[in-house]
């Protein structure tokens, strides 16, 4: 079945402001932790997503370790995103975490410049 977000998902959950960015972000921000990934059922992990979504909340927050095996919640949210929410890409904002040890070598943990960058292509390759 195709999905289709309900017309009334931004009029529950309050919006607000961050600092001076100009970003705005819901209240409430789903973190794709330990229960999604490889072990969760995908259906399951679907509808969480998207129930969320439809209820307001359009912020998900994932990191290169969250799994369980570390990435497969990246990879299943990337899969809801191209099944599901692709016609909404524009109104996600999707938060990430890097400096997790994600491959080995000198370059594979912490905060240093390529690190960073390494892991933004990462997650941009498997959520979009």
């Amino acid at each position: 079945m195709t999905y289709s977000a309900a017309s009334t998902r931004y009029d529950e959950l309050p919006i607000r402001r961050v600092g001076k960015t100009g970003l705005q972000l819901p209240v409430v921000s789903l973190g794709l932790w330990r229960n999604f990934g490889d072990e969760a059922p995908f259906a399951n992990s679907r509808k969480v997503v998207l129930d969320a979504f439809d209820h307001g909340v359009f912020s998900f927050d994932l990191a290169n370790n969250y799994g369980p095996s570390k990435g497969s919640a990246e990879r299943t949210f990337g899969q809801i995103m191209q099944r599901d929410l692709k016609p909404y890409r524009d109104e996600l904002v999707i938060t990430t975490k890097a400096g997790y040890p994600a491959w080995s070598g000198p370059y594979g943990a912490f905060g240093s410049r390529k690190t960073l960058i390494s892991s933004l292509i990462v997650v941009l390759s498997k959520c979009i």
